[in-house]
């Protein structure tokens, strides 16, 4: 991108008033977007966006400045401005020879972006489309979507990193409405990955979609869900969402650090039974969070966050292990050249437990699973969360009986992780479309296996049903 003498230059500009550690990230990102809406291309974009930033700290503090110009000059300009934030010294470091790191873990591309034409892919679009609305005449309104990203990263800092990155992002989304009478009910399904055209070869969005379809049909005839405490059983996969956003967060160094997170100072303390491991894991080949690099150059790693039911350690990004005398775990993360990294996860799971997963739904006598999650509410680092419940059913004396609609979830993630009474041994990650959002946009991975709660608070639209787990 810039050649090895213009990046020492830049980092020695950002060092002169003193900073301890400068830091230059650049960026290139190329998408395209189509989307089908009513039968119709509705959108077709295509464009790309570069900028680079320069990040200078001082003592446990740091100032960033960016431009989308990527000329030496433009990126002086920006070293100069980070480092007029920094404390005046006569110690001005000088930057170090760079030394380009070498992943350890990759995530090979087969079959590249442009082995299908636009049209060609509009065509799977409305391939797509054709086979939800041929599923059944009550499907009523259908979009599709196909999103392909190629973002390019380097960065580069004083302390001798030197480290690029290239993330090819795949998605495919279609959302479906189905309506009968006054009834209506959305389901939105989809496939993504760090991944070619290849997850088209490997992953059937015709089946994907006439699934989804046949789940919104089928739901037309859900009951109104009961309400009050309950056994919950949490299905497999994007069930990890509620892990994810009711304690996941909780883990992240920036909620530890300023005394915001429930689980702040409980390294070494049960947070959960002893056949839980949670785990963030960034170096999963293809995988929708994953990364060869994070945003500030540390190579992903495995990071066991609970074990056996002990909590073991945090996301640390470089920032919020700089005030603690910490090493980062890889969890740098940032939305774009104009944002600065935070501490954030990539994949997140609950790793498979004992319990068979039918054995699950058996022993349960009466309760409710929840087979699909939607949209939620939760209150960042205390944990608290409300999570609607898109496809849910009862389960009365150990088998999934009848359908019901408008139910939520409402709890405590640390509460309800303490709870868990059994996992099954089914662990599977999500399809690939999740995106979290902390004041950026960050592409995640949830998952885990078949869970249960024996005590949960149900918000329904029906009466209260009685009966905990085994009676």
């Amino acid at each position: 991108m810039l050649p090895e003498q213009s990046i020492q230059k830049i980092i020695n500009t950002a060092l002169r008033n003193g900073g301890d550690l400068a830091e230059v990230y650049l960026e290139d990102t190329d998408r395209l977007t189509l989307v089908l809406d009513d039968q119709k291309l509705e959108t077709a974009t295509r464009g790309s966006d570069i900028g680079g930033g320069v990040r200078v700290f001082y003592g446990q503090t740091a100032a960033y400045a960016y431009t989308d110009d990527l000329s030496e000059e433009a990126l002086l300009a920006a070293a100069e401005a980070a480092a007029a934030a920094a404390r005046s010294t006569n110690q001005a470091r000088v930057a170090v020879d760079l030394t380009r790191r070498i992943p350890s873990v990759t995530h090979p591309i087969k079959r590249p972006f442009d082995q299908m034409s636009i049209a060609e892919k509009a065509a799977l679009l409305r391939q797509i489309d054709q086979t939800g609305r041929a599923t059944s005449s009550l499907i009523s309104q259908l979009m599709t979507s196909y999103t392909q990203t190629s973002r390019r990263v380097w960065i580069y800092n004083s302390d001798g990193v030197w480290a690029e990155d290239e993330r090819f992002m795949l998605e495919l989304r279609a959302s479906l409405v189905a309506k009968r009478g006054d009834a209506l009910q959305t389901i939105t399904t989809g496939l993504g990955g760090q991944t070619g055209l290849e997850m088209l070869d490997e992953r059937d969005p015709l089946t994907a979609v006439k699934e989804a379809a046949e789940t919104a049909v089928h739901m037309l005839d859900a009951k109104p869900a009961p309400a009050g405490e309950m056994t919950v059983v949490i299905n497999n996969g994007w069930g990890g969402v509620l892990f994810h956003e009711a304690c996941g967060h909780c883990m992240e160094a920036d909620f530890i650090t300023s005394g915001a997170s429930a689980y702040a100072g409980m390294v070494g303390e049960r947070v959960g039974p002893d056949f839980l491991t949670a785990i963030d894991d960034g170096t999963i080949p293809n995988r929708r969070g994953s990364l060869r690099f994070d945003d500030e150059g540390t190579p992903a790693q495995k990071v066991t966050l609970i074990e056996n039911g002990i909590l073991k350690e945090y996301m640390w990004d470089l920032t919020e292990a700089r005030r603690l005398g910490r090493e980062s775990t890889g969890n740098g993360r940032r939305q774009s050249f104009r944002h600065m990294p935070m501490p954030r996860m990539t994949n997140t799971y609950i790793d498979a437990g004992p319990h068979d997963p039918e054995e699950i739904i058996r022993s349960t006598k009466k309760g409710l699973f929840a087979k699909r999650l939607g949209g939620g509410q939760v209150e960042i680092g205390r944990g608290d969360y409300v999570f609607a419940v898109t496809e849910g059913y009862l389960i009365e004396d150990g088998r999934l009986t009848t359908p019901v609609r408008g139910a939520t979830l409402v709890g405590n993630g640390p509460e309800t992780l303490r709870q868990i009474d059994m996992i099954g041994s089914d662990l599977a990650l999500d399809p690939g479309i999740g995106m979290c959002g902390k004041g950026q946009s960050a592409r995640v991975s949830v998952g885990q296996p078949t869970v249960r709660v024996p005590k949960l608070t149900v918000g329904g639209t029906d009466q209260p049903i009685s009966g905990l787990m085994g009676g």
